[in-house]
C-alpha cells in the first residue's frame, strides 16, 4: 500500500512538472513519463485512484484524460462491463463532488460522453445501456443551479461529441450513431433546452449571479449545438456557410410551427446581456435556415413574417449591436432572409417596405463604418446581391422598392473605400483592405450585381469621381510643392475606382445589357486612360466576350482611345503585357497577373469573339515568339538573390508561348529550332559546368531549375504529335542525362528535383495521345527506360535522408514520391509501351520501376496516406493501373507487402475523397476479380497449372481472409448506411466479395435482418433475396450489370425499409 501511495504521489508530481514548471526539459521529462503510464497495464486502477484520493486538480485532469484514452482505443477495447462502471462513476463523481475544477468537470464530461458515443449500440439484456442520457442528467437538472449547469454540459457535449467524426474510428460507425441519436434523443433534447430557457426567461434573471450567468451560456450552448447537428450527414463546409440550409427532420416541425419558439430567442435577445447575445443570435441564424420544403407556402409565410418581426425589432433597437461578435452574427442573420427565402416572399411580408428602409440604413451605416467589423461586410453585401440579381424574376406585385435603395448602398460602398484610403494612410496600425486581394475580390464580385440594378446611377458616380480624382492626381504630379502623401491618397482613390469599374463591367455577363448600357460601359473603360493598368485590361477582356455588333461600345472606344476593332484591342492588351514584364519582371505579383492574362489569351476561350491566329499575327507576339530571353524579358535572368522558387511564373509564360507557337508550326523544324535556341543555349551552359570537377552550384541549379520550368510549359503546351515529337527529339537522347544528373546531386533539394520530376511525369504523359511512335521506333520502351532510371535514382537516394521532422516530411520527401508515383502512373498508363517486352529481353527497367515504388511506399505511413491530398490521388490512381495491367507483379509481393496494400485499399473505401473512394473500389475490384479467376482455375482439371506468384497469393489470401471480409463489410456498410456517391464503383467489387465470402456474406445478412425490429425483418430479409435473385456463381460482365441493377433497387427498399427504425446493426459484426 505504502508504495501505492508513493506512486500516486509521483504522479501528482509529475502533473504538476507538466502544467506548471517553466522549465521545458522538466516539462518533456514528465511528458514522456506521463505517455508511459498512459500505456502501462495498470493505467485502469490508477487513475480510479487518483480521481479517489488526488489532491491537485492537475492529477484529476490527467486521470480523466487516460481513461478517455482508454475507452477510445480500438485494438484491445475495454469490456462491456467495465465502460459501463466507468460511466456510473463518472456521474456519481460528477454529482457528489460540484466545486472541481472547471477544467476537471470539463474532461470527465468528455469522458461520460465518448463512453455514450461509442457504446451506442452495445446490448446488455435487450436494452441499450448508453442511450439513457436523458434520464442520467435528470438528477442534475432537478438540482441546484451548480448542479443543472453539470447537466445540461453533459447534454451540450455528448451532442456536440456525437456530432463529430474522428479518425480513430470508421465513418460509417459514426454516421449510424449520429443518424441513431438524431432519431432517438436529438429533440428531446433539443425541447428540453427550449423549456429551460423558457422558464429562465420566465423568471427575473439575477444578471449579477455568476452562476445563473454560467446556466444559461450552457443551455444556448446545448440550443446551438442542437440545431448545428449534421442531419443528414453532409459535413457541411463552414466556409460556405451563407449558402447553408439545415436540415431539420420531419418530426420536429411542431417546434418551428409554434411561433413561440422562434419568439422566444428573440426576446432572449433583448433581455440578456450583450455577452450572450452572439449565442442566441447564432440560434436565430439555424432557425432561419430551416429547409423551405419544412413548411407548406401558407406555414412559410407565417413563419418568414415572425422572422421578419423579429429583425424589425433588433434594427429598430440596435444598442447591442455595437458589439463585433452580435454585429456579426446580425449580419449573418440577414444574409439568410435571401438565401432561404425568395425575394416574392419578401415583399408580401406585412412590414416590408419599413424592414427594406431598416435594413437599407443598417447597410450604409455599416459600410461607412468599414474598419468595425471587415469581415462581416460579406454578408450584407451577399444579401443586396441577392436580392439585385432576382429582381427579373419577381412576379410578385407588391413593390420590392430596391430601385430605390441598391444605389444607396453601391454608392455608400464606393465612398466608404475612397475615403478609407486617407484613413489607413494617416493612422498606423490599420489594415488595408487592398492588400487582402482575396477579401477585395469577393466584395466586387458581389458589388458587380448591386451595381448593374439601376446602373445609370452607378456609372453617373463613377464617372463624376475617377474624373474628379484623376484630374487632382493630375494636378498633384504637375505641382512642385505636392506632398507625397497626397499623391499616396489620390492613387489609393484612383486603385479603388479602376477596381469598381473593372468589377461593375465585369457584371454586365448577369445582365441583358442595352444599347445604352453598353455606352455607358464604354464611357467607363475610356475614363481609364488616364490610370492604365492591368485592371483596364481586364475590363476590355470582359468585353471582348461581346461580338462587334455592340456598335455603342466599340464606338465609344473608336471616339476617345482609337480602338475600332478586335484586333487594336488585342495590340493594346500584348502591348501592356510587353511593357509589364519587360520593366517589372521582378516584381512577383504584377508578374504573375500579367502571365495570367497572356496565358487566358493563348487559350483562346470559346466564348471570347477574338481569335488565336489573330493575335499571333500581331508583331508583338512575333517579338515575343522571338526574344524570350532575359535580355527583353528580366525575370527569365538568374538573380542570385531570388529564391529557387520564384521561377515558377516561367512555365506560364512558356505554356502561353507554346501554344502561340504550335499555331502556325505545323511540321516546320527550322521554326521550332529557332524557337527553342535560348533553352539550348542553357542546356548546353549545364552540361557544360557538369563536365568540370568544381562549378558553381549555385549558378547551376538557378539555370537548370529555370530550364526545366520552361520545358515543362511547352511540353504542357505540345498537345499534338507533330510538335511534341519534335520537343521529345531534342530533349532525348542529347539532354536527358543532365535530368538524370541532378536528381543525383540534388535529391535532398526539393526546390531542385520538384521541378525536374514535374518535366519527367509532363514528358511520359499521354496528353491528347500525342505520345504515338512508328511502328518501327524503340522511342517509348527507351523512353520508359529513362522514367525507371529517375525513378530508381530519386528513390534509392530519398530513402537515406534518415528520420525527417514531421512538418518537413511533405516537403522534403513526400512531395517527391508523390510525383514519381504521378510519374510511373503516366507511364504505365500511356498506351505506347508493350511492356511484356521487358522481360522477355531481360531488361530490368520495368522491375526497377515496380520494386523502387514499393520500397518507396513502405516508407510511408498508413496515415500519410490519406492526409495528404495529393499522395493519395496519386498513389491510389498507380495502384488502379498495377491491379489492372500488373497483377501477376502484385501477387508476387511478399506477404507483409500484399497486406499493406490491401489495408490501405481498405481505409480509402470510407475516404470523403470521392475520387480515392472510387479509385479504391477500382483496385479492389481487380483484385478480386483476379482472386476468383485464379480459385476457378484451381479447382478444375488443367493441364497448365497455376503459376507460382498465383498459387502464393491464392494461399496469404487464405491465410488472412479478414481482410477481404472487412472490405465487403465496409463496402456493403456504405451502400446501406451512407450517401454514397459512387454507387456503381462501390457495386463492381462487392459481387466479387460475395463469391469469395459466401458464408460471411450469409452471416452478415443474418446479422443485419435480426438487427431490425420483428415487424421489419421480414422485409429486409427479402431485399437480400432480391439482391441476388438472378445472379450466377461468376463474374462474367452480364452477370455483373444485373448485380449492379439488383443492388440500385436493394438500395432504395433498404433505404425505405429503415426510414422510420431507429434498429441499427450489432456493432460487433459490422462497426468494429
Amino acid at each position: 500500500m505504502t508504495d501505492l501511495f508513493q506512486s500516486l504521489a509521483q504522479l501528482e508530481n509529475l502533473c504538476k512538472q507538466l502544467y506548471e514548471t517553466t522549465d521545458t526539459t522538466t516539462r518533456l521529462q514528465a511528458e514522456k513519463a506521463l505517455v508511459e503510464f498512459t500505456n502501462s497495464p495498470d493505467c485502469l486502477s490508477k487513475c480510479q485512484l487518483l480521481l479517489e484520493r488526488g489532491s491537485s486538480s492537475y492529477s484529476q485532469l490527467l486521470a480523466a484524460t487516460c481513461l478517455t484514452k482508454l475507452v477510445s482505443r480500438t485494438n484491445n477495447p475495454l469490456p462491456l462491463e467495465q465502460r459501463i462502471d466507468i460511466r456510473n462513476y463518472v456521474l456519481n463523481y460528477l454529482a457528489t463532488r460540484p466545486k472541481l475544477a472547471t477544467f476537471v468537470t470539463q474532461a470527465l464530461i468528455q469522458l461520460y460522453a465518448r463512453i455514450t458515443k461509442l457504446g451506442w449500440f452495445d446490448c446488455q439484456k435487450d436494452d441499450y445501456v448508453f442511450r439513457n442520457a436523458i434520464t442520467d442528467v435528470t438528477r442534475f437538472l432537478q438540482d441546484s443551479v451548480e448542479y443543472c449547469i453539470i447537466g445540461v454540459t453533459i447534454l451540450s457535449q455528448l451532442t456536440n461529441e456525437i456530432n463529430q467524426a474522428d479518425t480513430t474510428h470508421p465513418l460509417t460507425k459514426h454516421r449510424k450513431i449520429a443518424s441513431s441519436f438524431r432519431d432517438s434523443s436529438l429533440f428531446d433534447i433539443f425541447t428540453l433546452s427550449c423549456n429551460l430557457l423558457k422558464q429562465a426567461s420566465g423568471k427575473n434573471l439575477n444578471l449579477n449571479d455568476e452562476s445563473q450567468h454560467g446556466l444559461l451560456m450552457q443551455l444556448l450552448k446545448l440550443t446551438h449545438n442542437c440545431l448545428n447537428f449534421d442531419f443528414i450527414g453532409t459535413s457541411t463546409d463552414e466556409s460556405s456557410d451563407d449558402l447553408c440550409t439545415v436540415q431539420i427532420p420531419t418530426s420536429w416541425r411542431s417546434a418551428f410551427l409554434d411561433s413561440s419558439t422562434l419568439q422566444l430567442f428573440f426576446d432572449l435577445y433583448h433581455s440578456i446581456p450583450p455577452s450572450f447575445s452572439p449565442l442566441v443570435l447564432s440560434c436565430l441564424v439555424q432557425i432561419a435556415s430551416v429547409r423551405r420544403s419544412l413548411f407548406n407556402n401558407a406555414e412559410r409565410a407565417k413563419f418568414l413574417s415572425h422572422l421578419v418581426d423579429g429583425v424589425k425589432r433588433i434594427l429598430e433597437n440596435p444598442q447591442s449591436l455595437s458589439d463585433p461578435n452580435n454585429y456579426h452574427e446580425f449580419c449573418r442573420l440577414l444574409a439568410r432572409l435571401k438565401s432561404n427565402y425568395q425575394l416574392g416572399e419578401l415583399v408580401k411580408v406585412e412590414n416590408y417596405p419599413e424592414v427594406i428602409r431598416l435594413i437599407a440604413n443598417f447597410t450604409v451605416t455599416s459600410l461607412q463604418h468599414w474598419e468595425f467589423a471587415p469581415n462581416s461586410v460579406h454578408y450584407l453585401l451577399s444579401l443586396w446581391q441577392r436580392l439585385a440579381a432576382s429582381v427579373p424574376y419577381v412576379k410578385a406585385t407588391e413593390p420590392h422598392m430596391l430601385e430605390t435603395y441598391t444605389p444607396e448602398v453601391t454608392k455608400a460602398y464606393i465612398t466608404s473605400r475612397l475615403e478609407s484610403v486617407h484613413i489607413i494612410l494617416s493612422r498606423d496600425g490599420l489594415e488595408d483592405p487592398l492588400e487582402d486581394t482575396g477579401l477585395v475580390q469577393q466584395q466586387l464580385d458581389q458589388l458587380s450585381t448591386i451595381g448593374r440594378c439601376e446602373y445609370e446611377k452607378t456609372c453617373a458616380l463613377l464617372v463624376q469621381l475617377f474624373d474628379q480624382s484623376a484630374q487632382s492626381y493630375q494636378e498633384l504630379l504637375q505641382s512642385a510643392s505636392a506632398s507625397p502623401m497626397d499623391i499616396a491618397v489620390q492613387e489609393g482613390r484612383l486603385t479603388w475606382l479602376v477596381y469598381i469599374i473593372g468589377a461593375v463591367i465585369g457584371g454586365r455577363v448577369s445582365f441583358a445589357s442595352t444599347d445604352e448600357q453598353d455606352a455607358m460601359d464604354g464611357e467607363l473603360v475610356c475614363r481609364q486612360k488616364q490610370y492604365w493598368d492591368m485592371v483596364f485590361l481586364i475590363c476590355i477582356f470582359c468585353l471582348l466576350s461581346l461580338p462587334q455588333t455592340h456598335h455603342q461600345l466599340y464606338r465609344r472606344l473608336s471616339e476617345v482611345l482609337g480602338l475600332n476593332d478586335e484586333t487594336m484591342v488585342l495590340s493594346v492588351f500584348i502591348g501592356k503585357i510587353i511593357t509589364n514584364l519587360k520593366y517589372w519582371g521582378r516584381c512577383e505579383p504584377i508578374t504573375s497577373k500579367t502571365l495570367q492574362l497572356l496565358n487566358d489569351l493563348s487559350i483562346g476561350y470559346p466564348f471570347l469573339s477574338c481569335s488565336v491566329r489573330k493575335l499571333v499575327k500581331l508583331s508583338a507576339v512575333q517579338f515575343m515568339l522571338n526574344n524570350h530571353t532575359s535580355e527583353h524579358f528580366s525575370f527569365l535572368g538568374i538573380n542570385n538573390q531570388s529564391n529557387l522558387t520564384d521561377m515558377r511564373c516561367r512555365t506560364t509564360f512558356y505554356t502561353a508561348l507554346g501554344r502561340l507557337l504550335m499555331v502556325d508550326l505545323g511540321e516546320d523544324e527550322d521554326q521550332y529550332e529557332q524557337f527553342m535556341l535560348p533553352l539550348t543555349a542553357a542546356f548546353e551552359a549545364v552540361a557544360q559546368m557538369f563536365s568540370t570537377n568544381s562549378f558553381n552550384e549555385q549558378e547551376a541549379k538557378r539555370t537548370l531549375v529555370g530550364l526545366v520550368r520552361d520545358l515543362r510549359g511547352i511540353a504542357f503546351a505540345f498537345n499534338a504529335k507533330t510538335s511534341f515529337m519534335m520537343l521529345f527529339e531534342w530533349i532525348y537522347p542529347s539532354y536527358m542525362p543532365i535530368l538524370q544528373r541532378a536528381i543525383e546531386l540534388w535529391y535532398h533539394d526539393p526546390a531542385c528535383t520538384t521541378p525536374v520530376l514535374k518535366l519527367m511525369a509532363e514528358l511520359v504523359h499521354n496528353r491528347s495521345q500525342r505520345l504515338q511512335f512508328d511502328v518501327s521506333s524503340p522511342n517509348g520502351i527507351l523512353l520508359f527506360r529513362e522514367t525507371s532510371k529517375m525513378i530508381t535514382m530519386y528513390g534509392n537516394r530519398i530513402l537515406t535522408l534518415g528520420e525527417v521532422p514531421k512538418d518537413q516530411v511533405y516537403a522534403l520527401k513526400l512531395k517527391g514520391i508523390s510525383i514519381c508515383f504521378s510519374m510511373l502512373k503516366a507511364a504505365l498508363s500511356g498506351s505506347y509501351v508493350n511492356f511484356g517486352v521487358f522481360r522477355l529481353y531481360g531488361d530490368d527497367a520495368l522491375d526497377n520501376a515496380l520494386q523502387t515504388f514499393i520500397k518507396l511506399l513502405l516508407s510511408i505511413p498508413h496515415s500519410d496516406l490519406l492526409d495528404y491530398p495529393k499522395l493519395s490521388q496519386s498513389y491510389y490512381s498507380l495502384l488502379e493501373v498495377l491491379t489492372q495491367d500488373h497483377m501477376n507483379f502484385i501477387a508476387s509481393l511478399e506477404p507483409h507487402v500484399i497486406m499493406y496494400i490491401l489495408s490501405s485499399i481498405s481505409e480509402g473505401l470510407t475516404a470523403l475523397d470521392t475520387m480515392v473512394c472510387t479509385g479504391c473500389c477500382s483496385c479492389l475490384d481487380h483484385i478480386v476479380t483476379y482472386l476468383f479467376k485464379q480459385l476457378s482455375r484451381s479447382t478444375k482439371k488443367r493441364t497448365t497449372p497455376l503459376t507460382q506468384e498465383s498459387d502464393r497469393f491464392l494461399h496469404i489470401m487464405q491465410q488472412h481472409p479478414e481482410m477481404i471480409q472487412q472490405m465487403l463489410s465496409t463496402v456493403l456498410n456504405i451502400i446501406i448506411f451512407e450517401d454514397c456517391r459512387n454507387q456503381w464503383s462501390m457495386s463492381r467489387p462487392l459481387l466479387g466479395l460475395i463469391l469469395l465470402n459466401e458464408k460471411y456474406f450469409s452471416d452478415l445478412r443474418n446479422s443485419i435482418v435480426n438487427s431490425q425490429p420483428p415487424e421489419k425483418q421480414q422485409a429486409m430479409h427479402l431485399c437480400f433475396e432480391n439482391l441476388m435473385e438472378g445472379i450466377e456463381r461468376n463474374l462474367l460482365t452480364k452477370n455483373r450489370d444485373r448485380f449492379t441493377q439488383n443492388l440500385s433497387a436493394f438500395r432504395r427498399e433498404v433505404n425505405d425499409s429503415m426510414k422510420n427504425s431507429t434498429y441499427g446493426v450489432n456493432s460487433n459484426d459490422m462497426m468494429s
